[in-house]
């Protein structure tokens, strides 16, 4: 599915608080990979992550479709145009304050997709994008999470056509 893609119906933005949320907050995400196997990581603008570098991606709307929520996200905040593969992982953050209370709580559903074009800069709530190759992972700060994910999604990209470090064909 491409990033052109959206929903059919009219979807509804999550208005409810992310601090100190009813109910854990559905949210999104994409490993983004270009040709070269670069993943596209966005500089968080925002709490809870403020500061922390991550994938692109944000909180599902009311009625929308998995999928076109991860387009939607990653088009949002960095101006770049998917096509998503698969489903990758989940990512829990469950952030507690300091008497035990939850602070923040998110379930991320992680995707990998390929870059299809667009021009790549920082939007929404993100203060900087950068194509990052695998190896410089650690060389950002990030969840560790964060990390196992790219490269979890980046050894399948490498699997794709069957040759370590290629493209996919």
């Amino acid at each position: 599915m491409g990033s052109s893609e959206g929903p059919l119906e009219a979807t509804f933005p999550v208005t409810i608080s992310r601090e100190y949320p009813p109910a854990p907050l559905v949210a999104v995400a994409a490993v983004v990979l270009d040709g070269e196997g670069r993943s596209l990581m966005v500089e968080r603008g925002r709490p809870p992550s403020q500061g922390m570098w991550a994938l692109p991606g944000g909180l599902l709307d009311l009625g929308e479709p998995v999928r076109a929520g991860v387009a939607r996200e990653v088009r949002e905040e960095t101006g770049a145009e998917i096509e998503i593969v698969e489903l990758v992982d989940l990512f829990e953050p469950i952030h507690r304050d300091a008497d035990g209370g939850i602070r923040y709580h998110f379930v991320v559903i992680d995707f990998w997709a390929h870059y299809l074009g667009g021009d790549v800069a920082a939007a929404d709530d993100v203060d900087d994008v950068a194509w990052v190759p695998v190896a410089g992972l650690g060389d950002l700060p990030m969840e560790e999470a964060t990390r196992r994910v790219v490269r979890q999604a980046h050894a399948r990209w490498q699997e794709a056509d069957g040759r370590q470090g290629a493209a996919p064909g």
